[in-house]
Order: C-alpha cells, then structure tokens, then sequence
C-alpha cells in the first residue's frame, strides 16, 4: 500500500542487527524511567489497557519519512488519571518491531505478552520477520524471552486475542521478495503449561489473509473479519484482494484433546460495510467491539491506485454478527437538557442506555486490485465530520481524521484512538494525536494531543534511491504494508 517500494536482501547481515541489539537489551541491568511530553509519530504499533491500573502500555511502531524508515523498540505508559507519559527501559527487552501483536493478562502482577511482527534497516533494503514470544512482567518490570517450540513462523499482520489463559494467534504473512506467503493457520499458547499447540482446522476455513480483524466471543470461539492477500499471476505482477467475509472458529465439542476447531462461514447482517483493510478494532462492552479508520486501493488506470482513507466508527456485535453504524451526539447543554426532561416527565432512556448512538441500517464481496510495482496512491474523499441524524449543520462533531492502523483500545468503557498513519498523493503523513470516546455517553471524541500535521518534513525519496546505508542499530525499521502487505 505504501508508494515507496521496499527492497529485501542481505538475510544474514539483518539477523546479525537483531542478534546483537537483543544482546545488548539483555545486558541491561536496571529499569529506566523518563516523564515526556508523548510518543512520537508512529504506526503499526500496540496500544493495550493495563490490566490493573488506569493505564495504558504502547509498545513498537515505524516512522517513514520519505527516505528513511525507523522501527521503534520502545514502550511507554500512559496514566489516564494524570494524563503523563512516561517511557520505561526494562532489562531484557525485546529488538525493534512493528505489524506484532499484544495483549495482556491479570496472571501474577499483570503480563504483557507480545509475539512476531518486522525490522528493517533504514533504507529498507534489508527486512525480517519475527517468530518469537515476549512476555513482560509489569508488577517487576523485566522482560522475558520464552523460548518454546512448535509455534508459529515468523509473520507479521497476524492476529492474536486473549481467551481461557490462551493467547491464539490466526493468519499473517511473510515476504522476502524473492516469495510471499500468507497464512490462514491457527496457533494456542497455553499460559498454563507454556506450551504451543498447532490447531487443526475443519470445515468452511477462511483462505489465507493479514492484517484481519480477530474478536473473541464468550464462549471461547473467535470471529474472523477481513483482511487482505495476494496471489502472484505472472513475473513482478501481483493480484490483491480485500476481504470481506466472515467466520466463527470454535472448539471441536466432539474433540477431546482441545486440538481441532472448526470453523464455518457467518452471514453479516445490519448496515453495509465498504471494503478496506488496515483497520484497527477492538472488543469493548461484551457482545459490541469497534472498528476505526482503514483505507480501500482502487485501480485508476494501468499505473495508479487511488486510495480512500476512512474514519468512520464502525460497531460489531460478535454474538449476533450485525455491523452497527455509531452517531455520536455531539455535546448537549446542560440546561436546555435538565428543562426538557422536565417537561417530558421522565429520563431520556435512549441517552443513558448502552445502545444509545448506534443504528442498524449485508456483506459486499471480495474486492481485487491488480499490483505491478508502480503506485501512486492519494487520499479520497473521507469526511472528517460526523453527523447527528436529523441533519442539523449545528450538531456537526468533531471526528479524527481518516488514517490506517492507528492504536485502539478500551479502559474503563472509554475507547483510546493514538496515531496512524495516512497518505496525500505521494506523502506519507504519520500522525501522533490522542483521543478518547466515552462509549456509555457517546457524545463526541475527546482530544487529548493535537497534532500539526503541516510540521511533518517529508524527504524527497528521488535523492536516497541509490543510497546503501543499512546497517543500524537501535530504533530501526520496517514496513508493515509492502506495496499492500497489511498488518
């Protein structure tokens, strides 16, 4: 998806980078913590809630600023009480990633645990795919490597939800340029006992994908949405496709040994979704999830994709499987609210209610593009407003503009929106503003950083085509989206 075009090479001389920064991240002795203003501009990171505290944990991203791409090994805490940042160097941590996967868990002092996703050197002529399992121990602040077998291969643009002390892991891809694969394969990591089990899947399995959504449902299944893939045709062309289906995997009830699932083709009711990928979704208030942002590549002409980036709030019930458009309500005056419900006698249930703001308006089919290397991708036409239903210009609120990939996450019923990422003709923007959305009201987003788009330098990529330089160490780099290889 992205305009530039990555070339990969040089295996053995990126595995050296990653081999001697993990190093150097295990020598250290002691944690480190620093208050800061914010994290910088990035994309294709994780933001996930704290399972104990008011707080919330970012950790990677990539920054690409037209010559160079720089993969971020950072991770910081925000407290959602003082509304500070601080960033902590813990021993033992991680190599530089972006596109992995994170969540946490109550286990022990709380758990985040963290799997896959990429690097690349600056120019990103060289690139790696991670396979391995990270767990960081918040309560005593050190990180853990958890060397088992039998896991997944190294991909990034894979998924990975917490469910039953399992972290499960659905799908992704992996690409060398030489070769891409993606993956429609389904991996359980006991929590228990350590201990990684390939699933056996039967039924209607969804075909191979990245960058999907995966939500668990109570009952221990999970719901698979979307996505995008490739299948070579002939030399250097490539033919995409965005998908749109839908599937519930679930244990077998006939299986015994917890090893085979099956999975089955689900029929999307509610307001139609348009195709996109690079979507970012969340599981909020039990059966309702949210889905931000994404962006849809159509074919121009022979050499130019067009892209339309989103930033519409998108609503999914997962037990019923309805797609359920969100109208925020804009702020309302405290007054004028007190006097008519006065007047009415009673209280405004639809505005108190969790169901509040949300509209029930068929799934569309599989959209393809074709991909042979030159791109030149710009914004479509998204709105940057929302409207309530009756239409009156006065109740236009404020939303966050269009953007793929930002962090999404819910604490306390309230849903947290951190960067992203979005494209102008041949210009990428990386964005680092903050928002939140109290989902009980609904009202209208909150904004907690703003950001000046307009003072992003982006470096003219003609003059640094020719240029080597990869080798680097520390804060690194890598694409989560090679020419539309989404994460």
């Amino acid at each position: 998806m992205r305009s530039h075009v990555k070339v990969h090479g040089g295996g053995d001389d990126i595995e050296k980078v990653v081999a001697q920064i993990e190093k150097e991240e295990a020598q250290r002795q002691k944690v480190v913590e620093a208050t800061i203003d914010q994290p910088s501009r990035r994309v294709n990171f994780t933001l996930t809630a704290h399972p104990f505290k008011d707080e919330l944990i970012m950790l990677g991203g990539e920054f690409f600023d037209g010559q160079k791409t720089t993969v971020y090994g950072d991770m910081f805490f925000y407290n959602i009480n003082k509304k500070t940042w601080t960033v902590v160097k813990a021993p033992g941590a991680p190599p530089p990633r972006c596109g992995h996967q994170s969540v946490a868990t109550a286990n022990g002092k709380g758990e985040l645990w963290v799997f896959g996703g990429e690097f690349s050197s600056p120019s990103e002529s060289q690139f790696y795919h991670y396979k391995d399992l990270w767990v960081y121990h918040i309560g005593i602040k050190k990180w853990e490597k958890v060397q088992v077998p039998g896991g997944p291969s190294s991909r990034s643009g894979h998924r990975m939800v917490y469910g039953k002390k399992q972290l499960i892991v659905f799908g992704g891809f992996h690409d060398n340029l030489r070769d891409f694969r993606y993956y429609n394969d389904l991996f359980i990591f006991d929590l228990g006992d350590y201990r990684w089990s390939k699933i056996e899947l039967s039924g209607t399995i969804p075909p191979a994908r990245s960058g999907c959504i995966v939500l668990p449902t109570s009952d221990n299944k999970i719901l698979v949405y979307g996505g995008y893939s490739k299948e070579r045709i002939k030399k250097d062309v490539d033919r995409g496709q965005v998908h749109t289906d839908m599937y519930l995997l679930g244990p077998d009830k006939h299986d015994q040994t917890g090893l085979r699932w099956k999975s089955v083709g689900v029929k999307q009711s509610g307001i139609s979704i348009s195709p996109r990928c690079s979507t970012s979704a969340i599981l909020a208030q039990p059966p309702l999830a949210y889905m931000f942002g994404g962006v849809y590549d159509e074919k121009e002409d022979d050499e130019e994709l067009e892209g339309t980036f989103f930033n519409d709030l998108v609503a999914l019930d997962v037990e019923k499987h309805q797609w359920r458009s969100v109208n925020l309500s804009g702020k309302r005056d405290t007054k004028d609210k007190r006097r008519r419900r006065k007047q009415e006698g009673s209280e405004d249930e639809e505005d108190e209610e969790g169901g509040k703001g949300m509209e029930v308006v068929d799934p569309t089919p599989a959209v393809t593009t074709i991909d042979d290397g030159i791109f030149t991708v710009t914004v479509g036409p998204a709105p940057v407003t929302s409207s309530r239903s009756n239409g009156d210009p006065k109740n236009d609120v404020f939303v966050p503009s269009p953007r793929i990939n930002p962090g999404l996450t819910v604490k306390n019923n309230v849903l947290y929106l951190y960067g992203g990422m979005f494209e102008n003709g041949n210009k990428q923007y990386t964005l680092s503003d903050f928002y939140c959305l109290d989902l009980h009201k609904l009202d209208e987003w909150q904004k907690i950083i703003e950001d000046d788009v307009s003072s992003q330098v982006w470096l003219d990529s003609d003059s640094s085509e020719s240029e080597e330089e990869d080798s680097s160490g520390d804060g690194s780099d890598s694409d989560d989206e090679n020419e539309m290889d989404v994460d």
